[in-house]
């Protein structure tokens, strides 16, 4: 898989059609905020919510016209101009997660969304997880997400989570929470800083009806 950046150097295009392609499934009434709909049902009112690699502010937007403190990180620019054309209310800055670019603070939640992991060269990858972990506050929790069949496995990502300081909480195979399982070509995971009070406890023992 190529990086987001080989694809634009390929196609210097790319990115204005990456745009128009979401303005148009907007034309055409698609859904498009299941992911941020998932993010807004686990966030407090008014919370801080990173945005990794927001795009054109799809997700982030959303979010931000809801009443939370958004602030978004990608590292092309013209989808960056659209973002801060499209929700001026938000806060969006050029930046590469690989080489730990994010905003300062700490956040209640980072989102991932939009397959980004896809587009990150395999030396990048725990880089980037490593900003998302240092993005979080103490019981802040990450949800990225991403589908399979391009090069980067699911268990290889649940390796490089544990190496950046990242547990998972809980497993999804899509943004309407159904359950992650072994042939699941989608993987939404909510993640906790290693070692975070959120994390769930040990499981409790079984008890035997009398």
């Amino acid at each position: 898989m190529r990086t987001w950046n080989e694809i634009v150097a390929a196609n210097p295009d790319h990115s204005e059609q990456y745009a128009a392609r979401w303005r148009q499934f907007q034309v055409e009434g698609k859904d498009i905020d299941g992911e941020a709909r998932f993010i807004d049902a686990m966030a407090a009112r008014g919370s801080r919510i990173f945005d990794a690699g927001c795009g054109t502010g799809r997700i982030g937007g959303y979010l931000s016209d809801r009443g939370h403190e958004v602030y978004g990180v990608d590292l092309d620019p013209t989808l960056i101009s659209y973002a801060q054309q499209d929700f001026p209310a938000a806060t969006w800055a050029v930046g590469d997660l690989a080489a730990g670019d994010r905003p300062a603070g700490e956040f209640d939640i980072t989102v991932c969304g939009g397959n980004v992991f896809w587009f990150i060269a395999e030396q990048g990858r725990v880089p980037a997880l490593q900003t998302i972990a240092a993005s979080l506050t103490d019981t802040g929790r990450a949800v990225i997400a991403f589908g399979a069949g391009r090069g980067y496995l699911f268990s290889q990502f649940f390796r490089d989570c544990e190496q950046a300081g990242l547990t998972p909480v809980m497993n999804f195979a899509g943004w309407d929470i159904t359950p992650f399982h072994d042939r699941a070509d989608y993987l939404v995971s909510m993640l906790a800083k290693t070692g975070s009070a959120v994390l769930p406890p040990q499981p409790l023992p079984r008890f035997t009806a009398k």
